[in-house]
């Protein structure tokens, strides 16, 4: 059983409605009995050609699917709740998925990065991660969460108080 991080994000349609069906799609795919971790909600300006503010948030579960098997779930989920696969990179979406880290391990495979590749450039990850799991640290660098925060680009990123 492994220890997941991912990263759940919406700036189309009813945003906090997609990021609990997400909750909820992750809740299913967890392993029996494991307790789910869940951030707050953050809403963060928008990266790329997109121009509607996201709502972000970070869970960590465990799962008894590997990288591989999880990523082609977590496709399916982002399809099914209307995400275009064909539209530009980081344009508008109703959902997105992202698996962040994955216990301890780094993978490298054309299809999936882990750690996320651009995970530390992004306040709207790295808080929620502060958060709900403070003594992670990054398999790859071996630096803590504070220390990437901190080296982050700056962006505008806010607690909300909506629950999830």
């Amino acid at each position: 059983m492994a220890k997941v991080i991912i990263a759940v994000g919406s700036n189309l349609g009813d945003r906090l409605e997609h990021l609990k069906n997400a909750r909820d799609f992750c809740t299913g795919i967890s392993s029996s009995g494991s307790e789910m971790k869940l951030s707050s909600v953050y809403e963060s300006e928008p990266i790329g050609p997109a121009d509607q503010p996201f709502l972000n948030a970070v869970l960590v579960t465990k799962t008894e699917c590997s990288p591989t098997e999880l990523l082609q779930l977590l496709k399916q989920h982002e399809k099914k709740a209307g995400r275009d696969f064909e539209a530009t990179r980081w344009s508008n979406r109703p959902v997105d998925l992202d698996i962040i880290a994955w216990d301890a391990i780094t993978l490298q495979t054309p299809e999936l990065s882990i750690p996320h590749l651009s995970y530390a450039e992004r306040l709207f990850v790295l808080l929620p991660m502060a958060e709900i799991i403070p003594e992670w640290t990054d398999p790859d660098s071996g630096k803590n969460i504070d220390a990437l925060i901190k080296k982050a680009p700056n962006l505008r990123v806010y607690k909300t108080s909506l629950k999830w």
